[in-house]
């Protein structure tokens, strides 16, 4: 349990600043725990986005799993950033 755990707040770190880097707009007002539960986010909803369309287990890196995980998190984060310009103008 506490290794899944981690390995969701490692995951999440990652993903979020994949997905800050790759999400369009403003994204230097999200800030960093806002991109980690993006992250997050990116992680769990790539992950079942991915599993509805393709086979759910396969053997080494799936890379295109990743690349679904990479994308959700990119649409969390520029959400965020389009929520927090919002806010604040």
């Amino acid at each position: 349990m506490v290794a899944a755990l981690l390995w969701a707040l490692v995951g999440g770190i990652v993903l979020g600043f994949l997905g800050k880097l790759f999400a369009p707009g403003d994204t230097d007002r999200v800030p960093l725990w806002l991109t980690i539960l993006c992250g997050i986010g990116g992680g769990l909803i790539g992950n079942f986005l991915y599993s509805l369309f393709f086979e759910p287990q396969t053997r080494g890196i799936d890379w295109w799993r990743h690349g679904w995980q990479v994308a959700t998190a990119a649409v969390l984060v520029g959400l965020a950033a389009g929520a927090s310009t919002r806010e604040r103008v």
